[in-house]
């Protein structure tokens, strides 16, 4: 029990609040600062994103004594500018901004192209004899492999090439245009360049003239399949116009006569509950849906091939094989035909002209003897063709397309024209394989592949090339 004096303290100062340590003699402790309250942090206000705009690649202009705008188009004392990879004017005293890029040489032209060529694939894609026609070349294509060879064909001018996997297939598949030299994101230029055929080429064996006869009159069957599978597709869509529109009208009908239908149905339940015997709902029978065609990869090709859709290059040699490729191929109207090798063409001219029906011809070096189906090939008939009005590309075979020039030099000798053997290697190529609205030539609005030359096309050299968008200095 506490003493009365010490019970009276604690009672006086629990009545008035005082705080416990006043009831001993230990020193008061130091007083606890109380924090002030901190502020509720404020909602991030939103602001309105920066749009960061990259800074524009300079404009590029090339300037030269002449520019072969076409063949047999040249502009004397002229300047070409490229913008963003395109030719955005063409022309003399062109105003530039001052960060342009100026470029000056004797001559400028179009970049070459290979029409016949393997550069950018590997080897074994291009000697492939299990090929189909929806194989596709650009599958195949790399940008690794074959450096020099891609090296000397940018230095010889050589900016695309038409490369075909299975070469000496019977069916070859799809070619493609690419640009050897360029990188993985330019190397293709288009993935459907043509549908290449051979007829009557070695595969292990040369066979009889009957044998390669008959690969004309196949290559014709399956044109003429390609034809019968596009208008199976054709009818169809036709059908299937028909009944959904005849489904369409029996719903609107049905609609209509609902609530009628309805009564009748109703009383016809009646009727037959009097009689006691069961009612049998009429079932409607919908017109039965038309079948869809069997979707084939490889008839689609020939569909396309059949209706001008896709050049079809058919390499032959011998006047046999080519007597009979022309029969087998008369009687489509749209199909557009190339013929390469064409050996024995010569007394088959008149007629590829009237047709008009190009020959992609691979000339023979001075002292070279043309072996197999190449046997008797003589330039010669560069000039042979050409007087007749037939369209003559010219191409290496092969994946030496820095030779194109000096075979530009060969078909010259052989009685091309110089202007022609210029063209083959530009806008004609460009315009038999679907290029010509964008490459081939020195025009507004076309994709720059160019040369900067320090003499005349086909006769200069490469100073600078412009392809895939940038400027190279040779």
């Amino acid at each position: 029990m506490l003493p009365t004096s010490l019970t009276r303290s604690l009672t006086l100062l629990l009545a008035v609040g005082a705080p416990l340590w006043a009831l001993t003699d230990d020193p008061a402790p130091a007083p606890v600062e109380t924090p002030e309250e901190t502020p509720a942090p404020e909602e991030p206000v939103e602001e309105e994103p920066v749009e960061v705009v990259a800074p524009a690649e300079p404009a590029t202009l090339l300037r030269a004594e002449r520019v072969h705008v076409r063949p047999g188009e040249v502009l004397e004392n002229a300047e070409v500018l490229i913008r963003g990879g395109f030719i955005v004017a063409v022309g003399q005293g062109l105003e530039v901004d001052e960060d342009t890029i100026i470029v000056e040489g004797k001559e400028v032209c179009a970049g070459f192209i290979d029409p016949w060529s393997t550069l950018g694939i590997d080897s074994a894609s291009a000697s492939d004899l299990g090929t189909e026609a929806s194989t596709a070349t650009a599958k195949a294509a790399s940008p690794f492999g074959e450096k020099y060879a891609r090296q000397w064909a940018r230095e010889a001018g050589v900016l695309m090439t038409r490369t075909q996997v299975g070469q000496n297939a019977f069916v070859g598949g799809l070619g493609a245009i690419l640009r050897p030299s360029a990188s993985a994101e330019h190397l293709v230029v288009l993935d459907d360049a043509n549908l290449n055929v051979t007829c009557g080429v070695s595969r292990g064996g040369r066979g009889d003239v009957f044998d390669r006869v008959m690969e004309a009159d196949r290559i014709g069957s399956m044109i003429s399949g390609g034809l019968s599978y596009r208008e199976a597709q054709v009818e169809y869509a036709y059908e299937l116009k028909e009944w959904e529109a005849a489904i369409a009208e029996k719903e609107a009908e049905l609609e209509k006569d609902f609530k009628k239908a309805k009564k009748d149905r109703e009383k016809e339940i009646e009727k037959a509950e009097e009689k006691d015997k069961e009612f049998k709902e009429e079932r409607y029978k919908e017109d039965k849906r038309p079948r869809t065609p069997r979707y084939d990869a490889d008839s689609e090709v020939f569909a396309r091939v059949a209706h001008g859709e896709l050049p079809l290059v058919v390499e032959a040699h011998g006047a046999a094989e080519l007597r009979a490729l022309l029969a087998a191929t008369e009687g489509f109207g749209r199909l557009r035909l190339v013929i390469s090798g064409a050996t024995g063409a010569a007394p088959f001219a008149k007629q590829l002209a009237e047709r008009d029906i190009a020959v992609l011809l691979q000339p023979l070096a001075p002292g070279a003897r043309a072996n197999g189906e190449r046997s008797g090939f003589d330039n010669s008939l560069f000039g042979t063709l050409a007087e007749a009005g037939v369209e003559v590309l010219i191409g290496t075979g092969g994946d030496r397309a820095a030779d194109l020039p000096i075979l530009a030099h060969l078909a010259i000798a052989g009685g091309l024209e110089r202007e022609a053997a210029f063209e083959a290697l530009t806008l004609g190529a460009a315009r038999t394989f679907d290029l010509a609205d964008r490459f081939g030539s020195v025009e507004v609005g076309k994709v720059a592949e160019l040369l900067v030359l320090d003499g005349a096309p086909l006769q200069g050299r490469p100073t600078h090339v412009f392809t895939a968008g940038e400027v190279v200095e040779l």
